[in-house]
């Protein structure tokens, strides 16, 4: 599936060809802090189905499976766009809150639960608004 996606500014955009088979939510901690989410929401594509348009920034850091990782973002409205491996990337990681297409794909597994939010099976008690509260 091809899908399409931009920084919150529009100063950056890419397509990719992904597998919606391989949507996924992660919950570790990185993806807590680096997001400001308690997860994220990611697809993988093969770097060579990956096409950016634009000058994004990275940020390279140890993450918590011990791999060294460029986090990928706009440097203009700070949107996190993608992680990959630092050195020679052969997949990109895309995040999902920049994909127009994200409503068509939902997550097909979970990773690092145990560093999940407690809650976060309990939402469907908690009461929610349709446009702000």
């Amino acid at each position: 599936m091809q899908i399409h996606g931009s920084c919150h500014c529009g100063a950056i955009s890419f397509t990719a060809d992904i597998d919606p088979e391989r949507v996924t939510v992660c919950h570790c901690s990185d993806c807590q802090a680096l997001s400001g989410a308690p997860m994220r929401a990611i697809v993988r594509a093969p770097i060579d189905q990956f096409q950016l348009q634009g000058n994004p920034k990275a940020y390279v850091k140890t993450a918590q499976s011990g791999q060294r990782r460029a986090q990928v973002f706009c440097p203009e409205c700070g949107t996190p766009l993608y992680g990959s491996e630092a050195v020679n990337p052969q997949h990109v990681v895309i995040r999902l809150g920049c994909v127009a297409e994200r409503a068509q794909l939902p997550p097909r597994k979970q990773i690092w639960t145990r560093s999940a939010m407690p809650w976060i099976h309990d939402l469907e008690s908690v009461p929610a608004f349709a446009e702000g509260s």
